[in-house]
């Protein structure tokens, strides 16, 4: 098997040249002089292990893990850089355990298969268990993970693996059952900065051969974002500037240097972060785009995750925009998606597009009060049991109970809605939508009162004309004709036209 970025992979104990026992341990867990700082800084043991004190109390289960109190199989599901490959190392080094690496990337089906086999055989004879690592599990197929099912089940393997995707979506749910599930949060901004300083003082990284300024350290701390990976590489490189420039201090001119990114006023998780967010937000809301694009640039040179930049547009774009300019929410998706598909720095492209499109376009927050009010009529304990004719009607028996009878089919009539009692007893004729005149609602807005008429049978308002002929509110004449959807649709009976 090929090597990974971060480490390199034994091949699998029973395949040609690869040690019988260790199952590439040793070329798992080997660090030398020359390896990157975050692969020479790695915890030794579980004390060392910082930022994920919630799974590391007494008998939890990520403390059984590594100390081989359980063979237990499990998921590690975190951000980069929060620490899954240096638990996978912890437990590498447990010694009553034959362990074998792979990754996602670079495995397949026959690869697990040969590693399940050779467990298999050795557990036969009395041979040690084994733990099969795999690295970017979620970039498995199906099929692959469907091979590890029958491993899992028996304990042939514990299986650990690491992902930094949901597992409920990246996961087939068969081998998440079989397996616990560790949640692992990103490390905060003090935790990062410990690290930072064991880095510097510590023999195994810079070995207090230069001083990190306090600035610079704050300017690291932000840039990482929570990626511990990502400080130290961070760190190296502001170490290897000052070394060629025969300076012993690593200021922030120098940090910046290395890294190629100013240092901008900005906290991920203080007042700063949520301050700048806040302003990001009003600035498109009050229609200020220009605004809304300089906040948008703090962010990104902060190093703020663009993931989140994005989903705060996505909800954006329904909560302020909404029905005002209905592609806004495709815009903003497409703008998310993009964020996953190509990535930073060339994904800013498509969130200053999308920034643009919400900033100027017409703003209602329509969708945002009807939902509000909906939900609190549900917690309020309103709303009974469905309309005997709403309910599915398609199982055997259904018919027999009654289900869907006196249901109406809209499409029959010609004008695609009828008079019919959609929503529970206790809550007819509660109005949650209230459109705005803005945009592509203004429409919505004119429509919506002869929908409602039809849908709950009401006549639709008579006023007089300057001759005094009868005529509808809507500016039809009153002779059981309707307006909908813009063109004008007769029916006035009861029972075709749904009116009263």
């Amino acid at each position: 098997m090929e090597s990974d970025a971060l480490f390199t992979l034994g091949e699998p104990a029973g395949a040609p040249g690869a040690p019988a026992a260790s199952g590439g341990v040793d070329s798992f867990t080997d660090t030398r002089a020359d390896s990157p700082l975050p692969v020479r800084m790695r915890p030794a043991g579980l004390d060392e292990l910082i930022g994920q004190d919630h799974l590391l109390a007494p008998g939890a289960p990520l403390r059984q893990l590594v100390e081989g109190a359980a063979p237990m199989s499990v998921i590690l599901w975190g951000p980069p850089g929060s620490g899954k490959t240096t638990i996978a190392h912890l437990v590498a080094r447990t010694t009553d355990r034959r362990f074998v690496a792979m990754s996602a990337l670079t495995a397949g089906v026959k690869d697990v298969r040969a590693v399940i086999e050779t467990a298999r055989r050795q557990r036969r004879s009395g041979g040690p268990p084994t733990v099969l690592f795999i690295d970017e599990v979620h970039r498995f197929s199906k099929t692959q993970q469907d091979s590890l099912l029958a491993a899992v089940e028996d304990r042939t393997v514990t299986l650990l693996a690491a992902t930094t995707e949901n597992p409920y979506f990246s996961v087939i749910s068969p081998l998440l059952s079989r397996c616990v599930l560790l949640t692992l949060q990103a490390l905060d901004d003090d935790a990062v900065r410990g690290l930072l300083r064991r880095a510097v003082a510590d023999e195994r990284g810079l070995g207090g051969a230069l001083v990190l300024a306090e600035d610079a350290e704050d300017h690291l701390v932000r840039l990482a974002g929570g990626d511990v990976r990502k400080a130290l590489t961070a760190l190296e490189a502001a170490a290897a500037t000052a070394t060629a420039t025969g300076a012993a201090r690593i200021d922030l001119a120098v940090a910046e240097q290395a890294v190629d990114v100013a240092a901008v006023r900005y906290d991920r998780d203080g007042d700063a972060h949520y301050d700048v967010t806040s302003a990001f937000i009003k600035s498109m809301r009050g229609s200020d785009v220009d605004a809304a694009l300089h906040w948008l640039a703090r962010m990104l040179v902060a190093g703020e995750d663009a993931r989140f930049i994005a989903r705060r547009m996505v909800i954006f774009a329904s909560e302020d925009v909404g029905m005002a300019d209905p592609t806004a929410l495709t815009v903003a998706t497409a703008a998310a998606h993009a964020v996953e598909y190509v990535g930073l720095p060339e994904a800013q492209l498509n969130l200053a597009q999308a920034v643009i499109h919400l900033a100027t376009a017409p703003k209602s927050n329509s969708a945002t009060t009807a939902i509000g009010a909906a939900v609190a009529d549900v917690r309020a304990g309103r709303g009974g049991s469905v309309p005997r004719g709403l309910r599915d009607a398609h199982y055997s028996g259904a018919r027999g109970l009654g289900h869907g009878a006196g249901y109406r089919y809209p499409h029959d009539d010609h004008r695609g809605v009828v008079t019919q009692q959609y929503a529970p007893d206790d809550l007819v004729g509660s109005d949650y939508y209230r459109p705005s005149g803005h945009g592509a609602e203004r429409a919505v807005a004119t429509r919506l009162p002869v929908l409602r008429r039809i849908v709950r049978g009401l006549p639709a308002p008579v006023t007089r004309g300057e001759a005094g002929t009868p005529v509808a509110a809507s500016g039809v004449r009153a002779s059981g004709t309707e307006q909908v959807g813009g063109a004008s649709e007769g029916g006035g009976d009861a029972t075709e036209g749904g009116q009263q």
